[in-house]
């Protein structure tokens, strides 16, 4: 089966084109810079040169596939560009709904967030999850717009794939990055609150398992396990034998000595490490069910401890940690 795929280099897409490439099948991946397509290539797919935000080149990458896996976004917080992030996330997936179904794809794969469920505080977010309403981060509006979008495509099988926080080999970023900064001794503070993840090699997998099996139409949660911050760094302590130091803070002094941080490296025009938003995610927390995918869809998560182990051996081979 000739399939394609869309931010092939990326933390999530990376995982996505192995595990297609290893059933089998035959993967162009759109390459937007010289580094991208080294890697696209590295991992068995072919290569093709484009952006999402150029239609030409997201038709050519399309024509003739017969799954087309939408995994390109910008996910951050703290953003100086936060217009051009909306304009990937939701232009994007605009150009490559439209390109499938002028190039008569049989289905479009698209990966969007946990957080577009929109949970309120202290629900535990699914598939049948309504909306909040206000959206806690740019990001967040930015995952639920593009579902919205793809709600009224005609003429085309989507199916929606929310991943939850995606972490193992490869991942550096986000709460990667947290973990890293602990570790180092680098973050200032903590917000002590629950969040969930997925192995990275789940959420791949979980992303096949949705293309092969998934209804169109419907949304597949991909979440492994909820813990709290305190609960995470335990764990990654007994994986690194070290103490780790963390200073937790009450969440509205944690705000206010964000928006102090973020003036300051603004001022400097550097991007600030945490900033408002990020604390008003932390404190709201999340947790997912990711239970339908494995119903439906037959997607077993491995143990988290396991998910850690390899996030840790990873990035101690990276230099990332002592």
């Amino acid at each position: 089966m000739r399939v394609a795929v869309t931010g092939g280099s990326g933390v999530v897409g990376g995982p996505v084109i192995s595990h297609l490439v290893a059933s089998g099948h035959e993967v162009v991946a759109l390459a937007r810079t010289a580094a991208a397509k080294e890697k696209v290539a590295r991992l068995g797919a072919r290569p093709s040169r484009g952006d999402v935000l150029d239609p030409d080149s997201v038709r050519a990458l399309v024509a003739g596939a017969d799954w087309v896996f939408h995994v390109a976004g910008v996910n951050e917080m703290c953003s100086a560009n936060s217009r051009l992030m909306m304009r990937v996330n939701v232009d994007g997936t605009r150009n490559v709904a439209d390109a499938c179904r002028r190039k008569g794809v049989d289905r479009l794969i698209h990966t969007s967030s946990a957080v577009a469920l929109g949970e309120a505080a202290g629900e535990i977010g699914s598939e049948s999850t309504r909306h909040r309403g206000p959206y806690r981060s740019r990001y967040e509006e930015s995952k639920v717009l593009a579902e919205r979008l793809l709600e009224s495509v005609s003429g085309l099988e989507v199916v929606t794939v929310n991943p939850s926080s995606v972490q193992g080999p490869g991942r550096a970023t986000g709460t990667g990055k947290l973990v890293i900064d602990v570790i180092n001794g680098r973050l200032p503070f903590l917000v002590d609150a629950t969040f969930s993840i997925v192995d990275i090699d789940d959420s791949a997998r979980g992303h096949v398992l949705a293309a092969e099996k998934g209804v169109s139409g419907e949304r597949y949660v991909l979440s492994g396990v909820t813990l709290t911050i305190r609960e995470a760094l335990r764990r990654v302590e007994a994986v690194t034998g070290t103490a780790l130091e963390a200073r937790y803070l009450p969440g509205w002094v944690a705000g206010i000595g964000a928006m102090a941080i973020e003036v300051a490296y603004r001022i400097g025009r550097r991007r600030p490490p945490v900033c408002p938003e990020m604390v008003s995610v932390l404190r709201a927390g999340a947790a997912y069910d990711g239970s339908r995918a494995t119903r439906e869809l037959g997607l077993e998560y491995r143990a988290v401890d396991e998910t850690i182990r390899r996030m840790i051996d990873w990035f101690r081979s990276q230099g990332l940690i002592g």
